[in-house]
């Protein structure tokens, strides 16, 4: 937040610098404005997960599954590769059933070699003209159709902290490379690395809404915590912030968090035709004008967050006036929430409807806003946009109240992150008080994810899906507010 005053051929989940210990709490645990293929209405309703009912229970391997029938190369026979066996066997599966006709070229074929290795092991052994000896990692060579896996340490992180479904997700990402050089949909010689991790995202979010609609025989996920945990395994293994000459050198950008639960999240609600149109003039217009990198010519990840202060939360709420122009706006007070006589508090920002007056709990709200990164906290990206959006929300809340509209129902839970993401985006243009950086709308995402405030209503009842949160805060981000209120009446 601002306050004014030579590529191989090689695709791969880039774990390497992210394998710190990650916690991760999620919260609620117990789009696009049209997708073909399904009933717009049902994208948007708070219950509902990509047109799925929103569920808890068990995710991972189905106690009835099958033993894997492929083998790897290099395998030690252990718990591990035979989880990404399977996830190959299913995956293939669901390629075998729905790869024909439309934007995919020819037919299904299944990758032709699969290797297992132990990047922990010296000497390692070469794959694709990589050395394996420290390559914490999975990936696809198009060049070799080969996809390898790390089950030393990447695959083994990915299911302590992710789940057993998280490492599914990144089996499918890696194989979502195959399907694309089968279907001739990329160039490795011209087309972007984003455009190709772009389209092997949502190609994971194709094939896991299958299993989500319990259609696979080996694996359960469900569309509450199981998937949040899918989505938390996205946001991890995001692009690391990047100033434009960072970016320019190394010519291989693999996307932030938004760019890639965009996309995943596309595939999930859409269909693979959507995946394979996806080019770098679609992810163009999803960014806007949103900052992508940070300013200056040294990676400074801290320099794009503010503390959070009385000052800056004043400029925030002068801000959002001259966003949404209310009538009346509410006031700002810091202190104590238990007194509002018709709303409970949702610390660390609450709204008080009889008052007219938002209540910021300032220590709280100040370490939601403290800049922390997985690699050196055990929990998701967090900043100074964690709190803003959280404090944006309750500014939402009254705008909606001043138009008539209730704010005390999952509807409005949805409607609060539709008009953040509304406000967060208008915050990207120049001319008001406070202006987002780079990384801002992956903070905000993360929050959604994990603490959920942006997206509840006004006595802070989340959305039961951090999919959902997620894709209210995205369609505001991609529209306005009269969409908003067309969407969450």
């Amino acid at each position: 937040m601002n306050v004014d005053v030579g590529r191989r051929m090689v695709a791969r989940v880039c774990w390497g610098a992210f394998l710190a210990v990650c916690a991760i709490t999620l919260a609620g645990c117990s789009s696009d404005p049209v997708i073909a293929g399904r009933a717009t209405s049902m994208l948007f309703v708070p219950d509902r997960v990509g047109g799925l009912q929103v569920t808890e229970g068990p995710s991972g391997t189905r106690p009835d599954a099958p033993a894997p029938r492929r083998q790897a190369e290099n395998t030690d026979g252990g718990q591990i590769d035979n989880l990404a066996l399977l996830a190959v066997d299913d995956i293939e599966d669901f390629w075998s059933q729905n790869y024909s006709g439309g934007s995919l070229r020819g037919s299904f074929t299944p990758i032709r070699r699969l290797v297992s290795y132990n990047s922990d092991q010296s000497p390692g052994i070469e794959i694709c003209g990589e050395d394996t000896e420290g390559l914490t990692n999975a990936f696809y060579c198009f060049n070799d159709d080969v996809m390898a896996w790390d089950r030393g340490v990447a695959i083994p992180v990915a299911a302590q902290y992710f789940g057993q479904m998280g490492v599914v997700g990144v089996m499918a990402h890696e194989y979502g490379h195959a399907v694309q050089h089968q279907a001739g949909l990329i160039d490795t010689r011209s087309t972007p690395v984003l455009v190709a991790e772009q389209q092997a995202d949502c190609f994971a979010g194709v094939y896991l809404r299958w299993v989500a609609a319990g259609n696979s025989p080996r694996f359960a996920l469900s569309t509450g915590d199981g998937l949040n945990h899918v989505l938390a395994g996205i946001i991890y293994i995001r692009d690391p912030l990047m100033t434009q000459l960072d970016a320019a050198l190394t010519g291989n950008e693999h996307g932030s968090a938004l760019d890639r639960v965009s996309a995943f999240q596309i595939g999930f609600s859409g269909n693979v035709d959507q995946c394979a149109a996806i080019d770098m003039d679609d992810i163009k217009k999803r960014r806007g004008d949103l900052p992508k990198f940070l300013d200056g010519v040294v990676a400074d990840p801290s320099a794009g967050n503010d503390e959070i202060t009385e000052d800056l939360l004043t400029d925030v709420m002068d801000s959002l006036g001259q966003i949404f122009a209310p009538a009346d706006p509410p006031s700002l007070t810091i202190g104590d929430a238990s007194g509002c006589p018709d709303a409970q508090p949702t610390p660390p920002a609450s709204y008080c409807p009889a008052t007219n007056t938002i209540v910021v709990d300032m220590p709280g709200l100040q370490a939601l806003g403290e800049t922390k990164t997985e690699n050196e906290e055990q929990e998701l990206l967090q900043g100074d946009n964690s709190a803003i959006s959280v404090l944006t929300s309750r500014y939402a809340l009254a705008v909606a109240r001043e138009k008539g509209h209730a704010i005390d129902n999952p509807v409005a839970a949805m409607r609060t992150a539709c008009l953040t993401g509304v406000a967060q985006a208008a915050m990207a243009e120049p001319g008001l008080p406070v202006r987002l950086s780079a990384g801002d709308t992956d903070e905000a995402i993360s929050g959604l994810l994990t603490n959920g405030l942006a997206a509840s209503d006004v006595n802070g009842a989340l959305l039961p899906a951090g999919f959902t949160r997620i894709l209210g805060y995205r369609s505001g981000l991609q529209g306005d507010d009269a969409q908003c209120y067309q969407r969450f009446p």
